[in-house]
């Protein structure tokens, strides 16, 4: 049997014994207890971590795009801000310097993880307020500066969030933390973008940037109520080891090379190609969603009440549903049951796409799509927190939600090809056998228990 992580010479004693390895057991706990996880004090923290993830994305993005407009950018302009997102996508380049490099006064006063997100959060207050107080107009590149600033900011923070939350909670509490991190997410999306908005209509552009900086303090103040996670180990670029190669060898290659040997390069890399089919029909069908929608008949305004409001209620509520799933069956039956909500969720598009332009049924196809992929998501980033040795949390589960974004990118581009070349039912039927990969690599891992193991504990060459 292989279970990832192993590594017996650098193992130590787990505080963890309540591994969520999904064997059959007699002691899971009940659904009332199960719910008992949402409050526990460090889950309860990763909510508001999550907001202070989620609240700078779109102020590069679709608010800034609509302030961008409002001072007449062209269009061509605004549409090459969306370069923007390049940080997000390309985070795992930098994870193994947050990994490893050790910041000057915060780092002995914070620790590890809480100086870098204490730095990146600053950073980001400062970005934010640099952005609100450019002129779209006359200083175009000093705004785009600013921006490139607080999305790098912005990536930065994410990849210590992540760490930060894979590290101080418990492998049972994983399923709960992403539903969480999920949550807070979305609700720091919603403060700046709706919520920007509004305030927009009352103050003007730089005074909302300010706002949102403000705002930044959930975060801020959150990191400095918590504790640093036991057994986060300071990274030292001490003066006995100034050799840049050794250096670099053990803070960029280790991480993955680690990945790659600890049970084996062939379940590695099944793992791996797992990661990247998983979402893979869930990504394909949500492409092309919104084209179907107006296609076949709804307004904008009933998308946006039904798939966009609606839509994020019965987000969250899967998250959550799929963060007790997790607790009471364990990591990997979870995916699995999720995956296959998920995969025939997709058939629910192709009976609208027959039913055509229904209210009621549109409501009731993204009731089931959204639980199903809110469940998918919790048990998924419950599955990849546990796949990271706690030596390398920031690098590994950097390079891990990376892959994750492939067949959300790359793999889903095809999708309007094939919605050209097929009506809409036989597309979300394509949709839905896509899924099948993920799910059959799903079940060989299950088959041969190549199962992340407990939180280990392992310590830095």
């Amino acid at each position: 049997m292989v279970k990832l992580p192993i590594d017996p010479k650098h193992r130590e004693t787990d505080r963890h014994s309540r591994a969520m390895n999904d064997a059959v057991t007699d002691d899971r706990p009940n659904w009332l207890a199960a719910a008992r996880v949402y409050l526990d004090g460090r889950v309860i923290a990763i909510l508001f971590l999550g907001f202070s993830s989620g609240m700078p994305l779109l102020l590069t993005f679709s608010t800034l795009s609509i302030w961008l407009a409002e001072e007449g950018i062209s269009k061509t302009s605004i549409g090459l801000f969306a370069l923007l997102a390049t940080p997000y996508s390309l985070k795992f380049l930098w994870a193994p310097f947050i990994d490893r490099l050790r910041l000057p006064i915060l780092t002995p006063w914070l620790g590890r993880r809480r100086g870098w997100a204490i730095l990146t959060q600053l950073a980001l207050v400062v970005g934010i307020i640099g952005l609100g107080g450019s002129d779209p107009v006359r200083d175009t590149w000093t705004m785009a500066t600013w921006a490139v600033f607080v999305a790098f900011a912005s990536a930065s923070q994410d990849v210590v969030i992540d760490a930060y939350r894979v590290e101080i909670l418990e492998e049972r509490q994983y399923g709960a933390g992403s539903a969480m991190i999920v949550a807070g997410y979305r609700i720091g999306m919603l403060a700046s973008g709706a919520g920007a908005l509004y305030l927009a209509e009352a103050v003007s552009w730089f005074w909302v940037y300010v706002a949102m900086a403000g705002l930044m303090g959930v975060g801020i103040l959150t990191i400095l109520l918590n504790p640093e996670p036991a057994g986060s180990v300071v990274a030292v670029q001490s003066a006995d080891r100034p050799d840049p190669v050794q250096w670099l060898r053990e803070a960029v290659f280790a991480p993955f090379a680690e990945f790659l040997v600890r049970g084996g390069w062939r379940p590695a890399l099944l793992i791996l190609c797992f990661v990247i089919f998983y979402k893979f029909g869930d990504s394909l069908a949500g492409v092309m969603a919104n084209p179907f929608y107006l296609e076949i008949g709804f307004t904008k305004s009933e998308i946006a009440s039904i798939s966009k409001i609606f839509g994020l209620a019965a987000t969250l509520a899967g998250g959550f549903l799929g963060g007790l799933i997790v607790v009471r069956r364990g990591i990997m039956e979870s995916l699995l049951w999720c995956g296959l909500l998920q995969m025939f969720s997709n058939l629910m598009f192709a009976i609208q796409a027959m039913v055509g332009h229904d209210v009621t049924m549109l409501s009731v196809t993204i009731a089931v799509e959204n639980v199903a992929g809110g469940m998918g998501t919790a048990s998924f980033v419950a599955y990849l927190s546990a796949l990271c040795n706690i030596a390398y949390t920031a690098t590994q589960y950097a390079l891990l939600s990376s892959l994750m974004a492939v067949a959300r990118t790359f793999l889903s581009s095809p999708a309007g090809f094939l919605a050209d070349s097929t009506s809409w039912v036989v597309f979300f039927l394509i949709t839905t056998i896509a899924a099948l990969p993920g799910l059959i690599l799903l079940w060989w891992l299950m088959q041969r228990k190549i199962v992340p193991s407990s939180h280990a504990r392992v310590s830095l060459p």
